[in-house]
């Protein structure tokens, strides 16, 4: 009896610690662009294409903006070896959880009653929430206070900017989770991708993941504005080779770029030939419907 009780209970032991390790579906703080609507798709080409928990492979998150790439990668594959560039500090602002729920109470308590979910605040009102803002004694994440106080994902890179906006009433009404295991286990790195991606050149079973700014869109949210532009699109295009995961959307020309590679033969045409494609429809009220795609070749 004492050792079936033994045997069980390392059973339930396994079971409760694997039950443990928590899987995001979302990054834990706002970020533009990140990749949740394309999880499944990410971890349905992972399982075909890298064997058992990826024991051997290194997996690169070029552009890792929120880490959920990253994170998702190392629990689908956690014998991977997975670096995520943290150019934007995302990983810097999960530090500050506690302060930015902190503030949020601060802002929400001040509004409720007194200003409907999604209403405009008054001048008079906007200056005091300023005030609370400028008071406030501890972390102050720019991207949070975007989404709480600005109309329909607004976007901007500096407190001066946010505070010339109009401010509506879109302050969440719960804290954000606590990001505890978030990017246990991954290799954290800050620096240019074109930096980046030639270390592993020459490596076997080195998976890149990029999802970069999209070209023609607005990049206000991340650290620089102006960090990745038409020159750096055609780097990046000319660095890539198999096996990669590459991200981009209809609101850029970037699926028009490939076709136009694969009929002229251009500089690293057959890294993109024949590779594959998963698209989702996405919409926003202030563009419409648009296709988020992902393709992929191994």
């Amino acid at each position: 009896n004492k050792q079936t009780n033994k045997q069980t209970n390392k059973q339930t032991n396994k079971q409760t610690n694997k039950q443990s390790i928590v899987q995001f579906k979302q990054a834990p703080l706002p970020f533009v662009g990140q990749k949740r609507m394309f999880l499944k798709h990410v971890q349905a080409v992972l399982d075909k294409h890298i064997d058992g928990e990826g024991e051997g492979w290194t997996i690169v998150d070029v552009f890792g903006g929120s880490g959920l790439l990253s994170h998702t990668a190392k629990h689908i594959k956690p014998k991977a070896t997975v670096i995520y560039n943290d150019f934007d500090g995302y990983a810097k602002r999960l530090k500050y959880i506690d302060d930015i729920n902190r503030l949020r109470q601060i802002i929400f308590n001040h509004l409720h009653g007194i200003i409907p979910k999604n209403g405009r605040l008054s001048k008079e009102i906007k200056a005091e929430i300023i005030n609370k803002i400028n008071d406030f004694q501890g972390y102050k994440d720019l991207n949070c206070l975007a989404s709480w106080l600005l109309f329909s994902g607004q976007q901007v890179s500096s407190f001066e900017a946010l505070f010339a906006k109009d401010f509506w009433h879109c302050v969440r009404q719960s804290d954000y989770p606590s990001a505890e295991g978030y990017l246990d286990g991954i290799e954290i790195v800050s620096e240019s991708f074109h930096k980046l991606i030639p270390r592993y050149k020459d490596q076997e079973k080195v998976l890149l993941l990029l999802d970069p700014p999209y070209l023609c869109t607005r990049q206000e949210s991340y650290k620089q504005s102006t960090y990745f532009d038409l020159i750096d699109f055609l780097r990046l295009i000319n660095l890539t080779k198999p096996p990669y995961i590459f991200f981009s959307s209809t609101k850029s020309e970037f699926i028009r770029y490939l076709d136009y590679m694969q009929e002229s033969k251009t500089d690293n045409w057959q890294a993109f030939e024949n590779y594959e494609r998963i698209v989702v429809k996405a919409s926003t009220s202030k563009d419409g419907i648009y296709e988020d795609n992902m393709i992929y070749k191994f």
